[in-house]
């Protein structure tokens, strides 16, 4: 389901640009240019914002994670090559990004090398 997909790549994007305890502009528009990629409805989008706001951390990733378990092995592999991209935008990656990204792509099964190989292949996200 499409919405469940949108939700999961959601949650982990927002765990993922809070990793380092900064949102800076790259992220922000790199998000903004996600969401238009990947035709996330405003009203979801909207929502989701709205959700967030009211949950702890570990909540979040929970919800994060059983959202993309419900995703195909290509949706997973798609949302981990995002976030991969994601984490270069604003010109450094942060140990807490790459801890973030390995745990949870060990976590969900997905392969690093297949994430990385994809993400090279895409452009920028800004």
């Amino acid at each position: 389901m499409k919405q469940t997909y949108h939700l999961g790549l959601l949650y982990l994007i927002h765990l993922l640009i809070s990793a380092d305890g900064v949102i800076d502009e790259h992220e922000q528009i790199a998000l903004h240019n996600i969401k238009e990629r990947e035709g996330i409805p405003d009203e979801l989008f909207n929502a989701f914002e709205g959700i967030v706001l009211n949950k702890k951390e570990r909540e979040i990733f929970e919800t994060g994670i059983d959202l993309v378990n419900q995703c195909t092995l290509e949706e997973k592999l798609n949302i981990f090559v995002l976030l991969y991209k994601l984490s270069e935008v604003d010109g450094r990656v942060h140990v807490k990004e790459i801890r973030f990204l390995l745990y949870t792509i060990k976590l969900l099964g997905v392969e690093f090398d297949d994430v990385v190989n994809k993400a090279r292949t895409l452009p920028s996200l800004i």
